[in-house]
């Protein structure tokens, strides 16, 4: 199996080292922005941007865990955790702002959003099966990318525009958001690798 394939491991060694990083910048910059204030709590935050684009009909629910928060496009609910749903930080703030980025992808049918939806079934599937199939968590994580950067560019213009973080404390925010965009970043660059690393292996298996 490849997961005791040493080869793998040199493979995927740049993502793990670039994903570590990535965690520590995470850490660290939410837990600087946890202990800025914000004027909203999460929820409140995010229920001003969506209602701002007209997306009043877009709930927002609390869910339990942490950093556990997302977009459904499917139920249009913003899903987000206890921490950010009631803390009144801008860690929380940015967090909401950036999911609720993605309903307003979402209701703009931003091109990238589309596709992605779209490839999340072969994605699920793929991720344990053939090569073929693996390409296509590879595909899903690549087009993923721009979603999640759109999605951040939207929650800070926002947040500005809408008065809810002046600039100065948009610094704090930035941190948070261009922290997590590099998490996405590490899952691309392991899923290439991955990818890469069977196409080695089925060549050397023809020859």
């Amino acid at each position: 199996m490849m997961f005791f394939d040493i080869h793998y491991f040199l493979y995927l060694a740049p993502a793990i080292l670039l994903a570590l990083w990535a965690q520590m910048r995470v850490h660290s910059a939410y837990a600087q922005a946890q202990q800025q204030p914000a004027p909203l709590s999460g929820a409140a935050a995010a229920r001003h941007v969506l209602d701002s684009a007209g997306l009043g009909d877009v709930e927002i629910e609390q869910i339990p865990g942490q950093l556990s928060d997302h977009y459904d496009p499917r139920a249009k609910v913003l899903r987000l955790s206890q921490d950010v749903y009631q803390s009144r930080s801008l860690a929380a703030v940015g967090i909401a702002a950036h999911e609720a980025g993605h309903a307003l992808q979402d209701a703009r049918h931003y091109a990238p959003l589309v596709i992605r939806n779209a490839a999340v079934p072969v994605a699920n599937f793929g991720s344990g099966f053939s090569m073929i199939l693996f390409a296509g968590v590879v595909f899903f994580q690549v087009v993923n990318l721009p979603v999640e950067f759109d999605a951040s560019n939207r929650a800070k213009h926002q947040l500005v525009e809408l008065g809810i973080v002046d600039r100065d404390q948009m610094v704090y925010v930035n941190r948070v958001l261009n922290a997590a965009a590099w998490t996405y970043v590490a899952g691309t660059l392991q899923s290439i690798m991955t990818l890469l690393y069977l196409i080695s292996r089925a060549n050397n298996q023809r020859d």
